[in-house]
């Protein structure tokens, strides 16, 4: 028996728009077989898109790469005949036909889950526009027009606490970064 904390990534090919049914298809037929410690991770690369309906900002997540999900595993024994006869997998990326599955590339694997942090460092970028101390204009909400100063940033949720004076009394205000403004 091969050592199974040898893992490489692959890509599997799954009906498209439903990678996030299969991805949970994948990981509970694993556990079933008692084979996780042969698959590491099942991933959907995602990307977070913020689309805006009937003047809400909505946050959505878009698949990356629609049809294919990367997993991380070793792919011995009964491991790839398990995945492939999972409903709506189509089969491995880079297979000849009756031949291996082809492991992705270092530097492939890299690119792919570095789009995913890449995204996510993106967001963060552009995420922290403000800093303590600093004044805002709200721009949204019921305090719309109101100047306020930034109290606290917290960049997990992505939200401002903002005081705000509302009839000179200092009010604090929980608002995300759309909904402010620079002065």
């Amino acid at each position: 028996m091969a050592d199974s904390n040898i893992k490489k990534w692959y890509v599997v090919r799954a009906v498209s728009g439903q990678e996030n049914k299969v991805k949970d298809y994948i990981e509970r037929e694993i556990s079933q077989q008692g084979l996780d410690d042969f698959v590491d991770q099942v991933l959907v690369p995602t990307e977070k898109v913020v689309q805006v309906r009937n003047g809400k900002k909505v946050n959505k997540e878009r698949v990356y790469f629609p049809g294919y999900i990367m997993v991380e595993a070793n792919l011995s024994g009964e491991v790839p005949h398990i995945i492939k006869s999972i409903n709506g997998v189509i089969g491995f990326l880079g297979e000849v036909k009756g031949g291996d599955p082809v492991p992705l590339r270092k530097s492939e694997v890299n690119r792919m889950l570095g789009k995913v942090d890449e995204l996510a460092i993106k967001v963060d970028n552009v995420a922290i526009p403000y800093t303590e101390g600093e004044t805002v204009k709200v721009i949204d909400g019921p305090f719309n027009g109101f100047n306020g100063t930034v109290e606290k940033v917290n960049e997990e949720k992505r939200k401002l606490e903002v005081m705000v004076k509302i009839f000179g009394r200092k009010t604090p205000l929980e608002l995300s970064y759309m909904q402010v403004e620079k002065v």
